[in-house]
C-alpha cells in the first residue's frame, strides 16, 4: 500500500476537474483506496499496489502533467486495521 502525498506547487484550479475525474477512474479501477485534500496544500491518496506502479499511475495525475504539484510517496504495510477495515490488511507482504 502506497500513500501519495500530492503538494500544490502552483494553481491547480484549472486542472482541478480533470484531476478528479482521475481519480474517480482510479477509485473504479480499484487502484485507489481513499482521497483526501489537504486545504491549500495538497493531497494525500492512498493506493493498491507495487510502489513502481502507483508512481507511474500518480506521473498521469493531470496536476503533475501541468506541472502544478508534486508527489511524494510513503509505502507501508498496515498490520492492524478498525472493524471493517480488515480487509486491508490483506495486501501481499514482500
Amino acid at each position: 500500500m502506497i500513500i501519495v502525498l500530492l503538494r500544490y506547487i502552483g494553481d491547480v484550479t484549472p486542472h482541478r476537474d480533470a484531476h478528479v475525474a482521475w481519480l474517480r477512474e482510479a477509485l473504479a479501477e480499484g487502484r485507489l483506496i481513499t482521497a483526501g485534500r489537504q486545504p491549500e496544500t495538497g493531497g494525500v491518496l492512498i493506493a493498491r499496489g507495487e510502489r513502481g506502479d502507483v508512481e507511474a499511475w500518480a506521473a498521469r495525475d493531470p496536476y503533475l502533467l501541468a506541472g502544478v504539484a508534486v508527489n511524494e510517496f510513503v509505502e507501508f504495510m498496515p498490520s492492524m486495521a478498525a472493524p471493517g477495515l480488515e480487509s486491508l490488511l490483506a495486501w501481499p507482504s514482500r
